[in-house]
This record gives structure tokens, C-alpha cells and sequence, in this order.
């Protein structure tokens, strides 16, 4: 029977064959034991010479790390093994002999790793990371689809920007001027008004030159807008789907949390909702933190938002934010116009923020105004100020950063590790 390592449990003390890579070995005279992975999991396999014979015992072990191998033996429960099972190997088929392998079980440098991407991403690490990254994915899906989201697809090459120029990376558009997209927020609100409720899920780009371990020059968003849905509504949404990230997570991915060593009690405590501070309160506690230097008007940095983070243990919304350091598009509070209904939600363990969103202006003017203010062409903008000429209703919406949010649940330092093929500020190889 051909299985695979994630589907052993289904054939205790039944004979399998695995298709799997071969990712570390140890021997004596007499006994080897293979460390096996298949794309789905790793097992060891356990190889006695008695059993399998002269022939196949020196096959094993000549056999090099990453070599590809037909893997046959009995499955056996093994209380010992993370996966609870491991195989009694009966024969071992080499199908691509692989040479000097790079990557040894030594300790390596982070830019020799990063220079062999293509590689690392095999480890057991790497492989439980972009696991948890998929689980994120998959209920992201699951979560919007069962709340009556539409998916929709915005463009990559745009012709304007959600937030200005500054950080874009142009390109000719034949004759005109474009950009490779920093959001699909815009086109997002027009698909909202016509579909109601839809999310995004695609690559976003900003030029930003900045080497901090939050920061990719190229990430995943996962955007939604809603129609009829204020600053309140947009809130609740966003604490049940981090919610429910988190508990699939949790429930899904128990073996790759442990092996990153992940603690998983604190994960275990969040669920909505959130606790909230204003801008205006969240001032006041970073001075009574020492934060002397902090003035209202001011933007949080990553130190701002981590002491902030540390009085809560659950995810925290900072509201309120005011008007000038927060983009056009943002609706200001009726009761107080210098501050825009928004939220930052900023994660726990000092990851900082995951999530921004708003109200957005519902108003044709007042977007017009706004637009002339950050000094962006009328023209440009001209279909979207038509969302507010043809049946304007209120609406938001939020952007998720997916690898700030796996960094948080797998608990590992740098969101490097969290894409598949990280794009860094001096890094576009491999």
C-alpha cells in the first residue's frame, strides 16, 4: 500500500511503502535509523540488519542526506516519536542519489541559509512554519466564505495609490506610468458595492527600505470591505477572524507548534473580544511607561506598540487615531473631526500590528477635499470618487498582514522566515 507519513495512522502493523526524501541518518553495526520526510510529515524509519539482510543494510548505509528513496516497512505506534509512529523498514528503494547536500545538520549563518532558500525550507522548522502558514490560509477561506464574503481579485499593476507614491515600485505600463500594488483596498470598496461583503487574498509590494525583522519588501494581505458596516461592526469582525485563525491553528497544527516549541497557553486565551485603548489613552500609558518623548500626533513605532501590547494578553485595538497621520481615505469621527474612525490591532509577545482598517468616507465631498489635501490627482482617483456618487452607503474595512500573523502564531522572530521566498531590502535571490 502507498501512503504517505501524515496518513501512517491509518495502517498500524500494516505493511506501506512512503515516497520520501531522506533528511538525517544515524547507524551502528547492526541498526539504522533513518530520519524520513515526504512533504506531509517526518518519521523515522528503523532499519535492523538481521531482518533486511547484508544487501539492503549497506545500501542504507551509503545512502545520502536528501536522497530520494521508496521507503517500505511495517508501521509500528511508537509513543517515543512526535508523531506517535514510526516504521519498521523491510526494504529501501533509491530513486536520485543526492550529492553533497549543502545544508548539513551542523549549525549554519542566516545568509547562508537565505542564500540556499530553496533548500532550508525542507527543514523540520521551515517546514512547520510554512504549515501554520497554510492552515492560515485555508481558514482564512473557510472563515469568509461561511460569513458570506465574496472573494474577489484586484489588480496587481495599478494606475494609483491607497497611501501615496512614496513607497511603490513604478514600472512603464507601456506608455504610462504604473505601479505594482501596496493594497487592493480601493478596487476592494467597489467590489463591496457590488457584491456586499468580499475579501482579497494576494501579493502586495512597498518600496520600503526598511531591514526590520516585521518588515518584507514583498507580503500576502488578506483584505476585506464590507457595505452597510461601520467603525463598531468592522471591529467585531476582525477580533472573530483572528479568533478563529487562532483556534484552527491550534487545532490543526498541534505538531508544528511543537516543534517550534511554541507556547501554546498563550495562544490558547485568545479569543474576541479584544480589549480596546484609544490613541488618546494609549498616549497617556506609553508617558507612564517613560515614553517622555511621544507627543499626540505622533505615530507609534515597533517600541510603542510592544509596551502597549504588554498590559494585555489578548490582541488590543488602538482606536482613533488622528486625521494627519492617517491616510485619505479614513472617515473622521463625527463627534471629534480630528480623529478618524480606525483601528490598529496590535498582536501580543511583541509582534506588533497585524491588522489596520477603518470607516471609509461615504462623503463625495469630503473625499474630494481629502484627495486635495494629500495633494493626489482628482483625475486618478476619479472612479473611485464615483463609489460616492452612485449610491453611496457607509462602508469598511481591514488589511490582515499574513506573514506578521504567522511569525505571531509560530512564535518565530522574523517574518523572513514566514514566506515561502522572502523578499528582503537587499535580498531578491533565490
Amino acid at each position: 500500500m502507498k501512503t504517505t507519513i501524515a496518513e501512517v495512522k491509518k495502517y498500524v502493523n500494516e505493511e506501506v511503502t512512503i515516497g520520501a526524501w531522506l533528511a538525517n541518518k544515524r547507524s551502528s553495526g547492526k541498526i539504522a535509523f533513518l530520519q524520513l520526510r515526504d512533504g506531509t510529515g517526518f518519521i523515522q524509519g528503523v532499519v535492523v540488519k538481521e531482518e533486511v539482510g547484508e544487501e539492503i543494510f549497506q545500501k542504507v548505509k551509503s545512502v545520502t542526506q536528501e536522497s530520494s528513496l521508496f521507503v517500505t516497512g511495517v508501521v509500528r505506534e511508537d509513543a517515543r516519536s512526535p508523531l506517535g509512529f514510526e516504521l519498521t523498514v523491510s526494504n529501501v528503494e533509491v530513486i536520485h542519489e543526492s550529492v553533497d547536500y549543502p545544508i548539513t545538520p551542523k549549525e549554519h549563518g542566516t545568509e547562508f541559509l537565505m542564500d540556499n532558500r530553496h533548500l532550508w525550507i525542507r527543514s523540520k522548522r521551515q517546514h512547520a512554519v510554512l504549515r501554520i502558514r497554510h492552515e492560515i490560509i485555508r481558514a482564512t477561506y473557510e472563515f469568509f466564505h461561511d460569513n458570506g464574503f465574496v472573494k474577489v481579485d484586484p489588480p496587481i499593476l495599478t494606475g494609483s495609490a491607497p497611501e501615496g507614491t512614496t513607497e511603490l515600485f513604478h514600472t512603464k505600463y507601456f506608455e504610462e506610468d504604473a505601479y505594482l500594488s501596496q493594497s487592493g483596498q480601493l478596487y476592494m470598496e467597489a467590489a463591496a458595492m457590488a457584491l456586499g461583503k468580499v475579501f482579497s487574498f494576494g501579493p502586495t509590494f512597498r518600496a520600503e527600505k526598511s531591514k526590520t525583522r516585521r518588515h518584507l519588501i514583498e507580503f500576502w494581505m488578506i483584505e476585506p470591505e464590507m457595505s452597510f458596516m461601520d467603525h463598531e461592526d468592522n471591529l467585531q469582525v476582525q477580533e472573530n477572524y483572528v479568533s478563529y485563525i487562532v483556534q484552527s491553528v491550534l487545532k490543526n497544527c498541534q505538531l508544528e507548534l511543537k516543534t517550534l516549541g511554541r507556547d501554546t497557553s498563550k495562544l490558547e486565551q485568545i479569543k474576541a473580544p479584544f480589549p480596546r485603548i484609544t490613541y488618546d489613552d494609549a498616549i497617556k500609558l506609553l508617558k507612564e511607561k517613560g515614553f517622555d518623548d511621544i507627543e499626540w500626533g505622533e505615530d507609534f513605532g515597533a517600541p510603542h506598540e510592544t509596551a502597549i501590547a504588554e498590559s494585555y494578553d489578548k490582541p488590543v485595538f488602538i482606536t482613533h487615531y488622528p486625521a494627519q497621520i492617517k491616510s485619505f481615505y479614513m472617515k473622521p469621527d463625527p463627534n471629534r473631526p480630528e480623529v478618524v474612525l480606525c483601528a490598529d490591532l496590535i498582536a501580543p509577545e511583541g509582534y506588533g500590528e497585524i491588522i489596520g482598517g477603518s470607516q471609509r468616507i461615504d462623503d463625495y465631498e469630503l473625499l474630494k477635499q481629502r484627495l486635495d489635501e494629500h495633494g493626489l490627482s482628482e483625475e486618478a482617483y476619479k472612479w473611485y470618487l464615483e463609489l460616492r456618487k452612485y449610491g453611496s452607503v457607509p462602508h469598511s474595512g481591514f488589511g490582515l498582514g499574513l506573514e506578521r500573523t504567522v511569525a505571531w502564531l509560530s512564535g518565530v522572530e522574523h517574518v523572513r522566515e514566514t514566506i515561502p521566498f522572502p523578499r528582503l531590502l537587499n535580498r531578491l535571490y533565490p
